[in-house]
């Protein structure tokens, strides 16, 4: 059971790397530093430094605002390409050593793929389809909308990831089927 609450958390940390790369660092940090919940190993045992939270803090609050202003919010995204993969990848790798024995290579990888193709998503198909429908009114309710899904998947990663496990399933089950009949829609016409 330890094994797959660790590697549920392990997905959920990276995916929300995907939505914002900064809030599931804080978030680790906050737990590992505050709760006595896990202990974060060696290197990433330097997220619960001080200096280090206090620097996420900052970073979340400029990825926030940087997100919502028009047209800064595509070059915070072409940015954030670099940023949260890595960023998934850290969060994999710490959560998922400290939960589980996977290998930190293959942790590194897994962290870096959902990252990536979580931003990839998002900042490829998603934010560019509500630009071009709303006229760009829509990007500061579908950035807060994404903040508020990547802080509350952080701490469901964390708390209760086997939750979290059955709502990504549960979703991709959703989107699957709605990409299942848009194309039987489209076939159709």
């Amino acid at each position: 059971m330890e094994l797959l609450t660790g590697i549920f958390s392990a997905f959920g940390l990276s995916a929300s790397a995907g939505l914002n790369a900064y809030i599931p660092l804080f978030t680790i940090a906050i737990i590992a530093r505050y709760t006595n919940w896990f202990n974060l190993q060696a290197p990433f045992d330097t997220l619960t430094n001080p200096w280090v939270m206090l620097l996420l803090g900052v970073l979340i609050i400029i990825e926030f605002l940087a997100d919502k202003i028009p047209a800064i919010n595509h070059i915070n995204d072409a940015i954030q390409t670099f940023i949260r993969p890595v960023a998934g990848a850290i969060v994999f790798a710490a959560s998922a050593k400290v939960l589980t024995d996977v290998s930190p290579v293959v942790s590194l990888a897994l962290g870096l793929l959902i990252a990536g193709g979580v931003h990839t998503v998002k900042s490829a198909a998603v934010r560019p389809m509500v630009t071009a429908t709303t006229a760009g009114a829509g990007n500061v309710p579908v950035s807060i909308l994404e903040d508020i899904i990547a802080t509350v998947a952080s701490f469901l990663a964390m708390i209760l990831p086997l939750l979290l496990g059955v709502l990504l399933v549960l979703c991709l089950f959703l989107l699957i089927l709605w990409f299942a009949r848009r194309r039987e829609n489209a076939g159709a016409a």
